[in-house]
Order: structure tokens, then C-alpha cells, then sequence
């Protein structure tokens, strides 16, 4: 469920504040999701491997690079494992809660803890630790020798990977309301492009310039809540053109040489999208799965069979659109029309994170802190 973190900045100050929830969630009249009908496996799907993590309570993201999987648990345990086995490579205690992460390029990996530390780590050992100004809630960027943290506080700082050393910040103003969950954070080229506010920027990554600004979305309402808007993530980037959600309010592209914006739809949801060539996919606030035309936005199709059951964001792999709910329940559907292809049981517990794609194995993580590895056919 979404959260709202109030902060309050002055000169480079640690971000402070407190935690409410929108008043939306905090109602407990939830609408009951649909009984599912009787899976009927159009698709064959593996189970090919499981392993075990600490809880994950915190705005995890899981990163992969090549065959490798690295991720962490709320408590501070740092992992990477082999993707096609399972198999454990490193683990590590950070020694503290994570409030962010994992950022890696496969040589460093690196996290944020909830005390305000970004600590850097290679194949297990500890590089470094820096204490940051304010929270992060998104995972570190580690890219070109460089660590690039965006901070609640909407600040984008970068870091020397090897040292720690702070080569430069850039300060954004913005709103009072910043959501506790992963923003937008990735390499295009020779671009960093981050999210920040509604608007996705092109900075240069050696010095914090910005080379473009894009607006993706704009606020409304008459208070903080109602005017709050935030791109989240995970963003889905094909070839120059990165797409990404605006919280609550609309779905966009942009081109991520020039700035343009190609299109801005409104959707009204909370996670991140995916999408391939053709299709933007994405999962609306009730649990619709929607499809949206890649070049131009408009809809192709939408399913509701899976209404309500709070749903992750979405991996588009080959042919299937796949999702997690917060049963524990992996839903694997066609890209062409949502139609039902397969769907595994995990443990019971929410399905945390968005789906990744680690080699041909489909990998998701569940609030428990169990990691299962699916080969669909």
C-alpha cells in the first residue's frame, strides 16, 4: 500500500517527518476480490528453484545484471544469487535496516539504510559508507564507475564507486509529499534520467547539468495529498524512449535523447510499468491490467478477472504478461489479449516486487522473504 512521507528541507538538511497513509487505503471498506476460476495451464511454467531472504518490508528492487540476482531483505541481509540455479554467490549484513536498494552493475552493488547511510559493497565485502543529507526510498544507480542516489528530499547526488567520494548534488524544489516507494532512476546512453515531481530530467552524469525536462504529469487539488505527484517505478525503456507511470494520475513516454514527450494517457495507478516493441502494460488501482498502444497510448485491451488483489507491477516476457498478487498467486497472462495462460502458488504472502527476468527464469520475491525462480515453456 502506498505511503506518503511529509518532509521538510532546509539547505541540504536531513529530510524528516512522519508516515500517513492516503485516505483511500486507510478505509477498511476494501471491496472483496473475485473468486478465480480453475487454473487451466495453457502455458507450461517450471518451478526451477527457491531460496530464502529476510521479510522485505521496504521499497525493494531487484536488480539483475547478466545471470545474477541481487537483492536484501528489511533487516539488512545482502544477497546475490545465480538466476538459472539459485544458487547463493555472496550474502553480507549490513548491519542496519535498508530503506533502498539494490543498485548494481554486477561488480558493486549498493543499498540505503533507514539511519541515512549509502554503503557500497564488491562480491560481499564493504567499500564504503557515506552518510546522505536525507532518506532514499530508491535503489541507488550504479553506472560508468559512479554511484547516483535520488533522495526523498528530490535531490540527485553523485558518487566516486570505488572511494564514496561526493562528486556533485543537484537540488530540485518540489512538493511537501514525497510517496515511500522506488522513483525513477536509469542510464540512456550517455543520459542519467531520473524522476522527479512529474517530470522525467536528462541530466549529464558527469556534473548534475540538465540537458532536458520533461513534463509527464502536473499536480491538482487544493492540498499536499491531492496535489501530490511522483513518477514511480520501474520505468520500461525501449531502445531511446523510457515510459513511465505518474502516481494516481497518467501514463507517458518520452524520448529520452531529445525530451519530447510522445504521450501522456491518463491511468490511475500506483506501481511501476513494463512493456515490450508494441505495448505499454500496466496495472490500474483496482487490479485492472490494461495495454496501452506503445505508439501512441491508446488502449489495445484490458482484463478484470484479477480486480482487487493487489496486484505488483507487471514483467513483459516473449509472449506473456506476468504479475503477482498479494495471495501469493503468479499470474501468467497473453500480451496479445490478458487472456489466462497459467498461474503458481508461492507462499501465501504478497507477492512484494515486481517480477524480474534473470536469463529464461522468471524471478519474484514475497513479503516472507522467499525467492522462487519460474521457467515458463
Amino acid at each position: 500500500m502506498p505511503k506518503l512521507h511529509l518532509k521538510q528541507v532546509a539547505r541540504g538538511l536531513a529530510t524528516i517527518g512522519l508516515v500517513a497513509f492516503l485516505a483511500a487505503c486507510a478505509s477498511g471498506n476494501k471491496p472483496k476480490p473475485a473468486d478465480l476460476p480453475a487454473n487451466v495451464a495453457l502455458m507450461g511454467v517450471r518451478q526451477a528453484w527457491t531460496a530464502k531472504v529476510g521479510e522485505v518490508g521496504f521499497p525493494l528492487t531487484v536488480n539483475v545484471q547478466g545471470n545474477t540476482l541481487t537483492l536484501a531483505s528489511t533487516d539488512g541481509t545482502l544477497t546475490a544469487l545465480d538466476g538459472t540455479t539459485g544458487a547463493q554467490l555472496w550474502r553480507v549484513s549490513v548491519g542496519a535496516k535498508l530503506a533502498a536498494g539494490v543498485g548494481s552493475d554486477g561488480k558493486t552493488a549498493a543499498v540505503v539504510t533507514q539511519n541515512n547511510e549509502l554503503i557500497a559493497f564488491e562480491s560481499g565485502r564493504e567499500l564504503w559508507r557515506k552518510k546522505t543529507d536525507a532518506l532514499a526510498y530508491t535503489a541507488p544507480l550504479v553506472a560508468g564507475g559512479r554511484v547516483f542516489l535520488l533522495a526523498a528530499d528530490r535531490s540527485v547526488s553523485a558518487f566516486d564507486g570505488a572511494t564514496g567520494q561526493r562528486l556533485w548534488a543537484q537540488q530540485r524544489p518540489g512538493e511537501p509529499l514525497i510517496l515511500q516507494q522506488g522513483g525513477v532512476l536509469l542510464p540512456v546512453g550517455d543520459t542519467l534520467v531520473v524522476g522527479q515531481s512529474g517530470r522525467l530530467v536528462g541530466m549529464n552524469p558527469l556534473n548534475g547539468s540538465t540537458r532536458w525536462d520533461a513534463l509527464v504529469a502536473t499536480s491538482r487539488g487544493t492540498n499536499d495529498v491531492e496535489r501530490l505527484v511522483d513518477l514511480v517505478g520501474p520505468a520500461n525503456r525501449v531502445g531511446d524512449v523510457v515510459c513511465v507511470r505518474a502516481f494516481q494520475s497518467s501514463l507517458g513516454c518520452v524520448n529520452a535523447v531529445n525530451g519530447m514527450l510522445q504521450w501522456s494517457k491518463p491511468s490511475v495507478g500506483a506501481t511501476g510499468v513494463s512493456g515490450n516493441d508494441t505495448s505499454v502494460f500496466s496495472v490500474e488501482n483496482d487490479g485492472q491490467v490494461v495495454a496501452f498502444k506503445r505508439s501512441n497510448g491508446e488502449r489495445d485491451w484490458s482484463i478484470d478477472r484479477l480486480r482487487y488483489r493487489g496486484l505488483s507491477a507487471p514483467l513483459a516476457i516473449g509472449r506473456t504478461v506476468v504479475v503477482g498478487d498479494n495471495t501469493g498467486l503468479v499470474h501468467f497472462m497473453s500480451r496479445e489479449d490478458g487472456s489466462a495462460l497459467n498461474r503458481i502458488s508461492t507462499d501465501g504472502s504478497a507477492i512484494e516486487t515486481a517480477p524480474v527476468l534473470a536469463g529464461n527464469t522468471v524471478v519474484v520475491v514475497t513479503r516472507k522473504g522467499s525467492i522462487y525462480g519460474f521457467q515458463p515453456e
